[in-house]
């Protein structure tokens, strides 16, 4: 068995912590011997924020399937980013369907983000590795493992849709907020895509992975995964297709599902 958990509004509270007692579940299913993988939309960059509040440094699958990411080594093991000249059509698609969106990247396999001046970004422990750039074609000069767009108050899955529509056939379009953020991959870049490359690294089957969830970047895992599971926080549309519904994130959900498969039958 492998467990897969994302981490903003599954693993993590509200408040961005970790509570003690999921810290300390998590260590004793590791202690135990089954691996434990966190799959997230966030770059490597922020996960610090969460090692420093785990007692074992747990590999990553980072920016939505994109970076597969071996934190004992501090070593990217695999990475799939937009190119160049992907990046600058879809960016290109992007202004010519929403004139006033405004634009992010995530670069250098997610350890610093570079933005267009009109990008909102929100200060914080991570402020020293996001960079703005002047030009447009400056933001499109490297590969990106992520791309971040935004274009005011939206309604996210509406926004989502169209963002999808607008880069269909050349990357992936998701959201895993409320604020109208949008994310964008490389095609056939997800979640899933990043965890079945670590599962078929590790010799690890498919069906044997339980998965945790609650937001639309997290289906296609859910529904890769031998047995999903959606917090009670969930997106409808994780919901909908989760073999099951637990607790929420804030009343540690994930922690006392694995707590419960710890105990003798």
């Amino acid at each position: 068995m492998l467990i897969a958990t994302d981490l903003d509004g599954t693993l993590l509270r509200n408040d961005k912590t970790i509570s003690p007692f999921t810290s300390d579940v998590l260590s004793r299913v590791d202690a135990a011997g089954t691996p434990i993988v966190l799959v997230t939309g966030r770059p490597i960059r922020w996960l610090s924020h969460v090692y420093g509040q785990l007692h074992t440094p747990l590999p990553a699958v980072c920016a939505n399937g994109a970076v597969v990411y071996d934190p004992v080594a501090d070593r990217v093991l695999r990475t799939n980013p937009l190119e160049p000249s992907v990046l600058a059509e879809v960016a290109k698609r992007l202004r010519d369907e929403v004139p006033e969106v405004q634009l992010a990247v995530e670069i250098a396999d997610g350890r610093e983000m570079r933005h267009d001046p009109t990008y909102p970004v929100e200060g914080g422990f991570e402020q020293a590795m996001v960079r703005m750039v002047e030009a447009p074609e400056d933001l499109v000069a490297v590969p990106a493992v992520k791309l971040l767009v935004r274009a005011g108050k939206r309604d996210p899955d509406a926004f989502a849709s169209l963002v999808g529509g607008a880069v269909a056939g050349l990357a992936e379009a998701t959201h895993s907020s409320y604020t109208g953020l949008v994310e964008v991959s490389a095609a056939g870049v997800t979640k899933a895509a990043g965890l079945a490359w670590f599962c078929h690294r590790a010799g690890i089957d498919p069906s044997t992975v339980v998965a945790f969830g609650d937001m639309p970047n997290d289906v296609p895992m859910l529904t890769w995964a031998g047995r999903s599971l959606a917090v009670g926080n969930a997106h409808p549309a994780v919901r909908e297709i989760a073999d099951e519904v637990i607790g929420s994130n804030e009343s540690d959900g994930v922690a006392h599902f694995l707590d419960s498969l710890l105990r003798p039958s």
